[in-house]
């Protein structure tokens, strides 16, 4: 498990920001659930993008899931360094959300299945973004929390890459 999980990155998160937010206030999740959270999300990440490198259409979908699974697994080897030193657990599948959107994806194909795709980044990326802001402000662990400052940035520039795809189906083109 931890050599699938050494291979994909604690982007996206779906469905996991929200926790934060119910009830209209933030609710602070333990640097457990964080890291229990994240690695989930990461075997997913790198899932989703490994099957949109093989089934993506339009060369920038393709270039942009092999983007997610280089940058993934290089942070995720990261986090697994700290989980390893901390005594922290990981999940052990990618979870029913994540293995839910998987399946949808495994049965489209062409430019729906690249437009869905990339829909799918953009609202995984902005909870992540949620997500390691929370970490990073608000977590008990010093090194998760510089791990969720450095690794930030690059969710972020995950984000701004995938609209920019994305609004090219919204545009025609």
């Amino acid at each position: 498990m931890l050599g699938m999980l050494g291979s994909c990155l604690v982007l996206t998160t779906l469905g996991y920001a929200d926790e934060r937010n119910k009830g209209g206030a933030a609710q602070q999740l333990t640097d457990e659930q964080f890291v229990m959270k994240a690695s989930e999300a990461g075997m997913a990440e790198v899932n989703h993008g490994m099957l949109a490198a093989q089934r993506a259409t339009r060369p920038e979908v393709k270039e942009f899931a092999q983007r997610m699974v280089k940058d993934h697994g290089s942070a995720n080897k990261e986090l697994l360094g700290l989980v390893n030193k901390k005594g922290f657990k990981v999940a052990k599948d990618m979870g029913e959300k994540h293995q839910a959107m998987q399946t949808k994806l495994s049965g489209l194909t062409g430019e729906e299945f690249d437009r869905q795709y990339m829909h799918h980044m953009i609202e995984g990326h902005q909870k992540a973004v949620d997500l390691f802001k929370a970490e990073a402000k608000n977590g008990k662990d010093e090194d998760l929390r510089k791990f969720a400052e450095k690794t930030l940035p690059t969710i972020e520039d995950h984000l701004r890459m995938a609209r920019q795809i994305h609004d090219k189906f919204k545009g025609g083109k």
